[in-house]
C-alpha cells in the first residue's frame, strides 16, 4: 500500500502513463465521454466526489505545463474559476469555448469523471517535463 498520494489503482496507472504533452481529463458528472478514452468513473451520488476534491491530488501528482478550461466556466462557475486559478499557481491557464473543449477530450489518455453538478467543471490537463537537476 502507498504512504500517502493517490491510492486510486486507476488513476495511479494513467497519471503514470502520462508523457510530454498527453492530456488527462477531470470532469463532473455531464461531460460527455468519449468512447474511445479509458474513464476512470468516480461518480458516486450527486456531488460526490466533489470536482475540486479530485483534482487537488491529482495536480500534486504529476507535472503540468497547461491547464485548459471552457471559456463559459468563467461566467457560469466564478467561484470554482478562482479555486482552479489558486491551486494553478504559475501553470498557464488557456480558455477555449466549451465545444472545442469537448473535440480536444477525444485526444485525452483518459478522463477522470467526479459527481460534479457544478456547471463546466471539466479540465484538461496537459502533462509536462521535469527538467530540474
Amino acid at each position: 500500500m502507498r504512504k500517502n498520494g493517490i491510492l486510486n489503482q486507476d488513476i495511479l496507472a494513467a497519471t503514470g502513463g502520462l508523457g510530454h504533452g498527453d492530456y488527462l481529463v477531470v470532469s463532473d458528472a455531464g461531460l460527455p465521454l468519449p468512447l474511445e478514452v479509458d474513464r476512470i468513473d468516480l461518480t458516486v451520488v450527486k456531488n460526490l466526489p466533489r470536482f475540486i476534491d479530485v483534482l487537488k491530488p491529482i495536480l500534486a501528482e504529476i507535472i503540468v505545463e497547461k491547464i485548459i478550461l471552457a471559456t463559459e466556466i468563467q461566467k457560469a462557475s466564478p467561484e470554482l474559476t478562482a479555486q482552479i486559478r489558486e491551486l494553478a499557481g504559475s501553470i498557464p491557464i488557456e480558455f477555449i469555448s466549451h465545444e472545442q473543449f469537448k473535440a480536444l477530450t477525444h485526444d485525452a489518455k483518459a478522463i477522470v469523471r467526479t459527481g460534479e453538478h457544478t456547471p463546466y467543471s471539466n479540465v484538461i490537463l496537459q502533462s509536462g517535463v521535469d527538467f530540474s537537476k
